[in-house]
């Protein structure tokens, strides 16, 4: 496909039906395409690749702006165009981008252009056919700024796996998630390759009560946790959810209470496991399978394995808990500017097993881990005992470097109400943890850090609790 990407994607943004692009206007994309293909491979018949970076906020233009950009097999960066000065700054310390298409603080036009040199991915020869390359952002739970390097290869490979797993030709997706994200790009390239419809709503005006003009019944839709829980808190949201055949849920860790809420209200959840390194979901739970009671990530897709290994690299069994590895047709190429090279699988932070019957079941984050007296602590129990007590609206669990203990368990919380106390906490938790894993401190806060996926972010969590024992 690597000489015929520019026909080939051409050929489908051609082809597109009218009526395609839900919630905006399908007719002006192809207008779009055309114009700024011209302009992208004007004066330019050599192969060099431009480095773009694409921050656009409006639907129809991104859509556009990306697909002109992989049809000139351009090296593409994906922005968020809400970033701070010091986030670009970041970036631009990293990158220096021949165009920039899109607004941005640091430039004015739309079509921006910009004299800098550039650093060019270190990619191997026998790689250059499959540009264009794909840099999606991600952050991690850290919060700095990289790069993954994705080609239109590895994209399309992760859409047939999800055709073949849920046995559908034409994918149809109601997006609520940003584009710019792997969580909404994955959403355009199901339906841009596979001739499905694509309908985009920003989620406020869901939640809200507006929809788009669809049939739920025809529509994956893809959610985070806190978008499920604002609109189950609906019951006209809710009865609007329950029509769709396959829920979507990932991004972050769903707590049991939030789960519980969905079965309740018969929500066909499909829990997923992924990220951006995978070009989103590389096990997904079946909806019948979690209106039964399952809560683990499902089974794994057909264009992916997945092992779950020692730390010394040994294949581990069923119900043995070890760390993640990730072997995949969707797995980028490595963080920008480097390849990762010829390894035989992607080592992951996480750690899970599988249970007998083959179900993928994630524990937490390695990195997360908290030792505290010798005894591992996963953040993500805890979490999930604070929540059951219903006393929080937010809570994250985070180790604090101690002298005496190692760490100390340390719970960031947001109370439901102002009479909610400490004490009333830790008293609501007595017979649901360990001693050792129930948090030693609590630290008050209006909201938490999270992003619009509904990760949090764990460095600026060390930070709020650092202040908050200051000023104790």
């Amino acid at each position: 496909m690597g000489t015929n990407v520019t026909a080939n994607i051409l050929d489908i943004a051609s082809k597109l039906p009218e009526n395609w692009l839900i919630g905006g206007e399908s007719r002006q994309i192809g207008q779009i395409v055309d114009r700024l293909f011209q302009q992208l491979t004007h004066n330019q018949p050599q192969p060099t690749p431009k480095i773009i970076f694409l921050a656009e906020s409006e639907p129809v233009q991104f859509i556009a702006s990306f697909i002109a950009a992989c049809a000139t097999k351009s090296h593409i960066f994906l922005c968020n165009p809400n970033w701070g000065k010091s986030e670009w700054q970041q970036v631009f310390d990293l990158v220096k981008p021949d165009l920039i298409l899109g607004y941005i603080p640091l430039g004015e036009s739309r079509f921006y252009s910009c004299s800098n040199e550039f650093h060019s991915p270190e990619v191997h020869p026998s790689e250059t056919d499959k540009l264009p390359l794909i840099m999606i952002p991600t952050g991690g739970s850290s919060g700095k700024i990289r790069f993954a390097i994705h080609t239109w290869e590895t994209l399309t490979a992760s859409v047939k796996g999800f055709q073949q797993y849920f046995q559908v030709d034409r994918i149809n997706s109601f997006c609520v998630l940003p584009l710019y994200h792997v969580s909404g790009l994955m959403q355009f390239m199901r339906c841009f390759s596979t001739g499905g419809k694509l309908a985009i709503q920003v989620f406020k005006g869901l939640e809200s009560g507006e929809k788009c003009d669809i049939k739920p019944e025809e529509f994956f839709i893809s959610l985070v946790p806190t978008q499920l829980q604002r609109l189950l808190q609906n019951p006209d949201t809710t009865n609007w959810l329950r029509r769709f055949p396959t829920v979507l849920l990932g991004g972050a860790p769903a707590w049991p209470e939030l789960l519980a809420a969905a079965r309740k209200y018969e929500i066909k959840l499909a829990l997923t496991y992924g990220m951006t390194e995978t070009a989103s979901q590389i096990a997904t739970l079946k909806p019948e399978d979690f209106l039964a009671g399952n809560n683990s990530s499902g089974h794994i897709l057909p264009h992916a394995q997945i092992t779950v290994r020692s730390v010394k690299g040994e294949i581990l069994g069923d119900n043995q808990v070890g760390n993640i590895t990730v072997n995949a047709k969707s797995l980028a190429l490595g963080y920008y500017p480097t390849t990762w090279g010829g390894s035989d699988y992607f080592s992951v932070d996480d750690l899970g097993f599988f249970d007998n019957n083959k179900y993928l079941n994630i524990v937490g984050r390695n990195s997360d881990k908290i030792i505290t007296g010798g005894e591992n602590v996963f953040p993500a129990e805890v979490e999930a005992a604070i929540r059951t007590t219903n006393l929080v609206a937010d809570v994250a669990v985070i180790g604090v470097l101690d002298k005496h203990w190692g760490q100390v368990v340390t719970a960031i919380y947001v109370p439901t109400n102002t009479t909610v106390t400490v004490t009333a906490l830790q008293s609501a938790i007595e017979g649901k943890l360990s001693k050792f894993k129930r948090p030693k401190y609590w630290v008050l806060a209006a909201q938490l850090p999270r992003n619009s996926q509904g990760k949090i972010n764990r460095e600026l969590l060390q930070e709020m609790a650092i202040v908050s024992y200051k000023i104790r």
